[in-house]
């Protein structure tokens, strides 16, 4: 049962997130909202970060059961790998505004459109934010290789290509050619090639 709920838990996670960044959604939301829908992608942001921290929370209190054996060695692969997508989340922001990207400079995404980001990490993939978090949920089940570690790992794998592909359709409509030039270009989530 403990499992059943936590996996409905990420389902409802991921759902909500692509439904609530859809572009049909926010446009009824705009209409809805009026003015205020600047503040839409924070109350959207305070919400997902809510949401998570939520699941994280009811993780902990499952029972613990034991995937791999754990071992200082896993540890520390659980350390590296986390750390490195750690940075690597955080360098997909050079040259884009986290405030803005969380909502904190209150904005209308959908008449303010940004440049599209070519270079740095996303001259080596096109989906750095995502790889990041991949490293970094790889690294926590290694760390604690736990049933509940896995299960949020398996959520996020079987998440990425349905999240990937509601935003680079969301991407084509948004700079067209642009972006599909450089998607035929750049890779989504591995570097396999020098940019």
């Amino acid at each position: 049962m403990n499992y059943g709920l936590l996996i409905a838990m990420w389902v409802l996670f991921y759902t909500s997130h692509s439904i609530m960044a859809a572009t049909k959604i926010k446009k009824k939301m705009r209409r809805i909202m009026g003015r205020s829908y600047k503040w839409y992608r924070l109350t959207y942001s305070f919400f997902s970060v809510l949401f998570f921290l939520w699941i994280l929370m009811y993780a902990a209190t499952i029972p613990v059961s034991v995937v791999l054996e754990p071992s200082q060695f896993l540890a520390y692969l659980g350390f590296v790998l986390a750390g490195f997508g750690t940075i690597i989340a955080v360098k997909a922001f050079k040259g884009q505004s986290l405030k803005r990207f969380l909502g904190i400079i209150p904005h209308d995404d959908l008449t303010t459109v940004e440049p599209l980001h070519t270079e740095g990490l996303y001259g080596w993939m096109r989906h750095p934010m995502y790889a990041g978090l991949l490293l970094i949920f790889l690294g926590f089940f290694f760390y604690l290789p736990y049933i509940s570690s896995l299960i949020h790992l398996l959520a996020l794998l079987v998440y990425l290509p349905f999240g990937i592909y509601f935003e680079e359709k969301k991407l084509i409509a948004l700079y067209g050619d642009d972006y599909r030039t450089y998607q035929a270009k750049v890779p989504v989530l591995f570097p396999t090639r020098k940019p």
